[in-house]
């Protein structure tokens, strides 16, 4: 999400670093979301990779929408200006991003996360989703999930990094030395903050049914409250080294 690209260079590049992540990270986001749903995790390469296509795509096309929109929104910001962004305005544009990336987001992900509970095609699927009552399933828990991710990887690390850069100059002399324990404190922050809203999204779109989530416990803010001392935490130590993980890689 640089201000020195233009819009599609900030979109390919957005795009290669989510099909990277993905064909990378995809066992890790499995055992997340096993964990989340208290399923039982299946040691098989075959079940681990199910949903990728679709995993695939809503990453890349997500970290795609990330990189474009947030680079808009910095020069929109900056306009003629050349200064550095303020931290507010680095952030504000990093949820922005976040927040516009869950429209596309929401949908591939409710994909991915109904194959790798009940297996079968993409197509079949797409096909059991495709209606009203199911296609924005979990979509707010996304959205705020999305925001705060893009701003942790995206904003934060750029901003530690201009503050080790400016407190201690001799020890980090250089961007790539102080690139690392940015990101990784990005990965940090993005990890805790979204992963609430994270389990919340995963439980709702594993259960469209809801047979698991009945009665007051069906919606996102009755989630949150009902069954804060029991799930939000679930899955929170194979989060951590995913979007750690994928942190550094973006």
């Amino acid at each position: 999400m640089s201000t020195k690209l233009n819009q599609f260079e900030n979109a390919t590049v957005g795009m290669c670093a989510g099909a990277i992540e993905v064909a990378t990270l995809q066992p890790l986001n499995y055992f997340k979301n096993m964990i989340q749903q208290r399923l039982p995790i299946v040691y098989d390469a075959r079940t681990m990779y199910r949903g990728v296509g679709a995993n695939i795509i809503n990453m890349g096309s997500c970290t795609m929408v990330q990189f474009s929109v947030g680079g808009a929104a910095k020069n929109a910001i900056l306009g003629s200006e050349t200064r550095p962004l303020k931290v507010y305005e680095e952030m504000g544009a990093g949820v922005f991003a976040g927040v516009m990336s869950a429209f596309l987001g929401s949908p591939l992900e409710l994909i991915m996360i109904q194959q790798q509970v009940k297996g079968g095609s993409t197509a079949k699927t797409i096909g059991s989703i495709v209606k009203p009552s199911t296609v924005g399933r979990g979509f707010i828990g996304t959205a705020v999930r999305e925001g705060l991710w893009t701003c942790g990887y995206l904003a934060i690390p750029p901003i530690i990094r201009r503050q080790l850069r400016e407190s201690f100059p001799t020890t980090f002399d250089s961007d790539t030395k102080a690139r690392i324990p940015a990101s990784l404190l990005g990965g940090l922050f993005g990890c805790y903050m979204t992963h609430p809203f994270d389990t919340i999204k995963t439980c709702m779109q594993g259960d469209i049914e809801n047979k698991k989530i009945q009665g007051p416990y069906s919606n996102s803010k009755d989630y949150l409250w009902g069954k804060w001392n029991h799930w939000i935490l679930s899955g929170s130590y194979a989060s951590l080294c995913k979007n750690g993980a994928s942190c550094w890689l973006a």
